[in-house]
């Protein structure tokens, strides 16, 4: 049978399953991946596990995020989470040394291999010749711990590449062409495999920048062949000698298809509030800006910051306008420095900021009121800037860089100059910032700040009880509306009491209070449309409002990372068998649900009654035989202690 490079990764590391559309998998780990804001959590079920040190060939820790220090909370948990890197057998990525999925790139991957990240971007690194996942905090735990990683065979949508990008379109128009024809949806159950011709003119950090929005594709991975281009990268990293050739075989086949041929791309832009509202940058060309970001992990290479420089070289930026420059890695800045870029993009009138998440996740940056900010992110999703009534754009470096000159929303194709050449820099050996562990660990204590509680424990779901809709939403909420990150949220990412106050404020501001009465009399349900949980994978959206009593979700899709993440703290998930059905729920309804823990048992649909028409509905569920163990158990953490 001749495989695509997708199939020739999961038939690698298949430990259970069958490699069918649709069947649950499951799949050896090799390499993990978390980061500040989640990875708190994930030591603390590494703790709760009793785990000495993690199974894995590799696993890293990266500190990008919460970068902050405007008071103890951040850098406490800085010092715990080295404390545990130590303790369980962790790379530990120093605060200032960068983005995780850049610097795991650089660092760490290696074609051939699994990757399990604690955040949805973690499928970047796929640009390497890896199958790399995002997944919910106590997933990734589990994998560090041994344990398989399961989740259902996804289609494998095979991407052919033919022609060359022409002069002022990049990477990032090519995932938004992607965006503009399938939709944040279109991805859901599949895996995305680029090929084809048009591979031979992009670059590792190119294919990074395509890999890394397969997220808000929502599909499971996104895969590149490991080639000479990424053996050309690695020997420039100074990790040659890790290359593995991977590429599909001949007359290899897909379950889905597309082509697109770069040479017909024009500059593309996302207009506010989806990554998929996508356009030509000529159909809103003249649209004052106040803000232009450049950096974050969906634009992360040297590249994508020299072309700005050379853009903005001997030129001021337009009259209040900020213009926001976000390093990706402390290698990259060193980088940058070097060659002048630096110099250029703060001689324009740029504000450089360090190397880290930043704005991405609402970490400052934030734009004002009502003004349009043109970013190089990877999400616009609303309120995710940090400010509230926000109206963010996604572009390239290029149209950024352009648009900061004049002010407004500009072609880079208009400008007055030719398309400057990058050449690539030279390797730099920066100070070792991504800490190795010690081979003996056995003596290491955790180290915890105030700011740190215990991971709440959670009750079976019951067999009968009634439940008040407290929420009724439409498609596509994202875990940024569920809960937010930024500044004010993520500091509390430890600390659940706390963070559960920010449960669904950009829905309804007083969630928390009417959950905290409704928890009272024994819980209540949140009602949504299709793609429910799109967006990041922080474990906290299902976390924060598990611990204010809800119990069930009810929508008419999921997205994947979420859906797993609500089975793993106990919440059931249960679609409309009709979608229809949707619009006979409102809000203060309630719910009636008999018999569900037999009903969670079986597959077919069951019947839940609407208490005020008397009406009854038909609702269905996706559960594996391992998802519905880990339901009646009351979640993951029940159901490992009850394996013990």
């Amino acid at each position: 049978m001749q495989l695509n490079v997708a199939q020739k990764l999961i038939r690698e590391h298949l430990l259970s399953g069958e490699m069918t559309p649709g069947e649950e998998i499951g799949l050896k780990i090799d390499q993990t991946l978390t980061q500040d804001a989640t990875g708190t959590m994930v030591m603390l079920e590494l703790e709760a596990m009793n785990l000495d040190r993690v199974k894995t060939e590799v696993s890293a820790q990266y500190v990008d995020h919460n970068l902050i220090q405007d008071d103890y909370r951040n850098p406490d948990d800085h010092i715990f989470l080295r404390s545990a890197s130590r303790k369980f057998g962790v790379h530990y990525s120093r605060p200032g040394n960068g983005v995780s999925h850049p610097v795991h790139m650089q660092e760490l991957a290696i074609p051939g291999k699994t990757l399990l990240g604690s955040d949805s971007h973690t499928c970047a690194n796929g640009c390497m010749g890896m199958l790399a996942m995002g997944a919910g905090g106590i997933d990734v735990a589990m994998a560090m711990a041994g344990e398989a990683y399961h989740v259902e065979m996804p289609r494998v949508m095979g991407v052919k590449l033919t022609g060359k990008l022409p002069d002022w379109v990049s990477a990032k128009d090519v995932i938004l062409e992607m965006l503009r024809r399938h939709s944040v949806k279109g991805g859901v159950g599949r895996i995305i495999e680029y090929y084809g011709p048009g591979l031979d003119n992009l670059s590792a950090m190119d294919r990074h920048v395509i890999a890394n929005m397969g997220a808000e594709l929502g599909a499971t991975a996104t895969v590149f062949p490991s080639d000479d281009e990424v053996k050309r990268f690695m020997a420039q990293e100074g990790r040659g000698d890790e290359w593995v050739e991977l590429k599909a075989d001949e007359g290899a086949e897909y379950d889905d298809h597309d082509e697109i041929n770069l040479s017909e791309l024009v500059p593309l832009i996302a207009k506010p509030t989806s990554p998929d509202n996508v356009v030509p940058v000529t159909e809103i060309e003249g649209e004052p800006i106040y803000q232009s970001y450049i950096g974050s992990s969906a634009n992360p290479g040297y590249r994508d910051f020299a072309i700005a420089s050379l853009i903005v070289q001997d030129k001021y930026i337009a009259n209040g306008i900020s213009f926001d420059i976000n390093p990706t890695s402390r290698q990259l800045l060193q980088q940058l420095v070097e060659n002048g870029h630096i110099a250029n993009l703060l001689g324009s009138g740029g504000r450089m900021h360090q190397a880290g998440c930043n704005g991405c996740i609402g970490m400052g940056q934030a734009p004002a009121t009502g003004q349009n900010s043109l970013r190089t992110t990877p999400r616009n999703f609303p309120g995710r800037s940090g400010t509230k009534e926000d109206s963010v754009f996604l572009c390239s470096p290029e149209i950024a860089a352009a648009s900061a000159l004049y002010g407004v929303i500009t072609d880079p194709r208009k400008l007055d100059m030719d398309y400057p050449e990058v050449a690539d820099p030279k390797p730099i050996k920066t100070q070792e910032m991504l800490e190795a562990p010690p081979e003996d660990s056995s003596d290491i204590e955790l180290e915890k700040g105030p700011n740190i509680s215990e991971i709440p424990h959670f009750e079976p779901i019951e067999d009968n009880f009634e439940l008040p809709v407290l929420l009724k939403m439409g498609d596509n909420i994202s875990t940024d509306e569920i809960l937010a990150g930024g500044s004010r949220v993520l500091p509390y990412r430890s600390n659940i009491q706390k963070i559960s106050t920010f449960a669904f404020e950009g829905v309804n501001s007083n969630y928390h209070n009417q959950a905290m009465i409704k928890m009272e009399q024994g819980g209540h349900t949140v009602v949504a449309g299709h793609n429910y949980g799109q967006g990041s994978s922080r474990e906290h959206a299902a976390l924060a409002p598990r611990y204010l009593g809800l119990k069930v979700v009810l929508v008419k899709s999921f997205a994947r990372i979420h859906l797993q993440n609500l089975i793993n703290f106990g919440i059931l998930p249960v679609t409309f068998a009709n979608d229809d059905d949707y619009e006979l729920i409102e809000e203060e309804d309630i719910l009636q649900f008999n018999n569900v823990r037999q009903a969670i048992q079986e597959d077919d649909p069951f019947e839940v009654t609407l208490k005020k028409s008397g009406d009854t509905i038909m609702v269905t569920h996706s559960l594996t035989r391992r998802h519905k163990d880990i339901m009646l158990a009351g979640g993951i953490i029940n159901w490992v202690k009850q394996r013990q």
